[in-house]
């Protein structure tokens, strides 16, 4: 491939980018309590740049002391903690910008009622430790009221504050968000992004704003406070490039508006052209949020197409002439490159991609395979949702980037990896990254393992990306791969340590009818090894991969009910996956029967016990999808150190993370 346009440089403003990759803000959770940049937060950003990326944004940088867990710049304290960030992504050529961002409430108001509740939870500790029973309870119930009602006033606001807000408070958030730029600019950062979604997002919505004054009413109007933010961070920070977050309302398949707190593509196209008159000089379109899931701005496999909201960045391009930048699920660098080169925006937001493989941009320039993102959101957005720090269930490193990172090898060694599953492949990938000789068996003809099950489903096909990556870079990286060859001691003679990774068996109920013709197991139906099942189905257990595979099932035409013993089914699936599967299960006509026993099948189908006592569930076919135990693998005879990971390692068998994790770690240990 000869010269890229993903990796030239391209001039933004005052400054110039070293090339077109960037990372979008992004919730992250790294910071320290008050806000400022730790050791975590920095030396994430930090692997960033070193693997290439040329703007870096922070994201959610709040400009007052919010209750929020997020990165702050309200005070000339945090100054230096965002200076120590600047100069580390500056070592390796990268830019710096802060996405300054006020939520849509009243934040010195909710403020307030929090600290006087911890107030009253403080007297009363101390009420309690004098022996003050009376006060301690009193105590108590007040900061129990107190922390209510500023959750029901933070409610409140969430939908009401820009219309309520006054003209006096939207003044006072206007120049916090100014004072927070000038910080920036002392701190030496590059650029600010204006986050236009959020309160300034809410004030330009024609859904959520209600008001009747001059930020009200017409396009002009609910603009107006933006373009007063832009004018005042200009004047604070003049040398600074000003960047706009554009949230637009996109169209989901049913034809329902997706996002509700942003603009529709023509106003935003109106609104670009003003953003450019007013001195901005980027934007980013991105699909707008105030929805309360996640998934609607950073959908899950399989929920939108590649580059969704790019048609409107690309719209947006033909009006105005400075850079755009688009994101939301352009996965691959190839993708991000066919823009650039079609013209359809300047600048390619990779934000899960980057958490995935932060060497994405140093990896394109040498035509090294990029360990691709899934987009499953189990790390990265459930973790954001949940309020926990992100991380990718592909990149063992992630969020740990100051403690752990591959070691270099001590000596040569022979290692041999038996199972070439997820762990089994990670495994071999970090032994043969430290120097180490490797062969790896799996016993199939592919590397994958169950993999290839949990890609059968519909909108799971991406997860076979997860091998794929294996299958370029393990032998790119001498790695000998032996498939078809179950391996076992004799294998493993004359090597310096051997990790193995034969993974694990699906299991059956032992009730009675359990082997009747009428049964099969969830792993053969999603290998495509089971008989033809179709008519009525009861899939036996509602968890991650019962759900899947009754997904499967009602692709294929079938009626299905689900017997799960827990008071929910999917309790392990992705918060932003699990409404659309809800929305499935609802058309289709599934029947969850939950807390419910399996005690025996017949030949017309299944006898359980539930809540209302013992029923039967006439079905044609009954599926087994209740779990999975290791594989058992006899090391006798083996003379060097062995390591068991992913699925065999434990009594409980892995998902992909915690599968990466072991075998990264077995083989970083070596």
């Amino acid at each position: 491939m000869g010269e890229k346009k993903l990796l030239e440089p391209i001039e933004v403003g005052p400054i110039t980018l070293k090339n077109r990759v960037m990372f979008p803000p992004l919730t992250t959770g790294y910071e320290e309590r008050d806000g400022s940049i730790g050791p975590r937060s920095l030396a994430f950003y930090e692997r960033l740049a070193a693997g290439g990326t040329g703007y870096i944004v922070i994201g959610d940088v709040a400009p007052v002391n919010t209750a929020s867990p997020t990165p702050k710049l309200c005070s000339d304290e945090q100054i230096p903690s965002f200076a120590a960030l600047a100069d580390a992504v500056h070592k390796h050529g990268a830019k710096l910008a802060l996405q300054i961002f006020h939520p849509e409430y009243d934040v010195p108001g909710v403020g307030r009622m929090i600290v006087g509740s911890m107030a009253a939870a403080k007297a009363a500790a101390a009420a309690r430790a004098a022996g003050d029973e009376e006060t301690a309870a009193a105590k108590t119930a007040e900061s129990e009221r107190i922390r209510a009602d500023a959750y029901a006033k933070l409610h409140h606001d969430m939908q009401h504050f820009a219309s309520e807000a006054t003209a006096e408070q939207l003044a006072q958030i206007r120049d916090a968000i100014a004072a927070c730029a000038a910080r920036a600019q002392k701190a030496g950062v590059d650029a600010i992004e204006v986050h236009g979604d959020r309160l300034v997002g809410s004030l330009c919505s024609k859904t959520l704003n209600h008001r009747t004054d001059e930020y009200g009413g017409s396009l002009e109007n609910r603009t107006r406070y933006a373009l007063e933010v832009v004018a005042a961070i200009r004047e604070a920070a003049p040398s600074l490039m000003l960047e706009y977050k554009l949230p637009i309302i996109t169209t989901n398949a049913d034809g329902s508006p997706r996002g509700k707190g942003g603009l529709t593509p023509d106003e935003a196209c109106a609104f670009a052209v003003a953003l450019e008159a007013a001195g901005v000089h980027m934007i980013q379109v991105a699909q707008a949020n105030h929805t309360g899931n996640m998934g609607d701005t950073i959908p899950p496999m399989g929920e939108v197409p590649y580059n969704w909201t790019l048609p409107v960045a690309s719209r947006i391009k033909a009006l105005v002439s400075i850079p755009i930048a688009t994101v939301g699920r352009v996965v691959t660098p190839e993708a991000g490159e066919k823009i650039c080169e079609e013209g359809q925006a300047d600048v390619i937001g990779y934000g899960r991609s980057l958490l995935t493989d932060p060497d994405l941009a140093n990896k394109f320039a040498k035509d090294i395979p990029v360990r691709l993102c899934l987009n499953c959101n189990k790390g990265c957005v459930d973790a954001i949702q949940g309020r926990r720090c992100i991380s990718c269930v592909l990149n063992a490193e992630n969020g740990d980037e100051a403690t752990i990172s591959i070691k270099p090898g001590e000596g040569e060694k022979c290692v041999v990896v038996i199972g070439g599953g997820i762990a089994g492949c990670e495994a071999a990938r970090v032994a043969a990254t430290r120097g180490y000789d490797v062969t790896l068996y799996e016993k199939q003809q592919r590397l994958g393992g169950q993999i290839w099950l949990a890609a059968a489903p519909p909108r799971k096909a991406e997860i076979a990306r997860a091998i794929e990556y294996y299958e370029a870079e393990l032998p790119r990286l001498g790695v000998a791969l032996e498939l078809g060859h179950e391996a076992g001691a004799a294998e493993a003679a004359g090597a310096d340590a051997v990790i193995v990774a034969v993974g694990a068996q699906d299991v059956t109920v032992p009730v009675p009818g359990a082997d009747g013709a009428n049964v099969v197991s969830s792993w053969d139906v999603l290998a495509g090894k089971a008989p033809q099942v179709d008519g009525s189905v009861v899939v036996i257990g509602g968890g991650l991969v019962g759900v899947e595979t009754a997904e499967y099932l009602i692709a294929h035409g079938c009626k299905v009910q689900i017997v799960e013993m827990l008071d929910k089914i999917a309790a392990g699936e992705s918060a932003t996956i699990l409404p659309t599967i809800k929305a499935e299960f609802a058309q289709a006509g599934v029947v969850e029967h939950v807390n419910t026993k399996l005690v025996a099948v017949t030949e017309e189908g299944v006898d359980v016990e539930g809540p209302d006592g013992a029923s039967s569930i006439a079905a044609d076919w009954v599926v087994m999808a209740v779990g999975s135990r290791k594989l058992a693998f006899d090391a006798a005879g083996i003379d060097a150190p062995v390591s068991f990971v992913g699925d065999c390692s434990g009594e409980r068998t892995a998902d992909i993370a915690a599968a990466i994790r072991s075998g990264y770690t077995a083989a970083n240990e070596i």
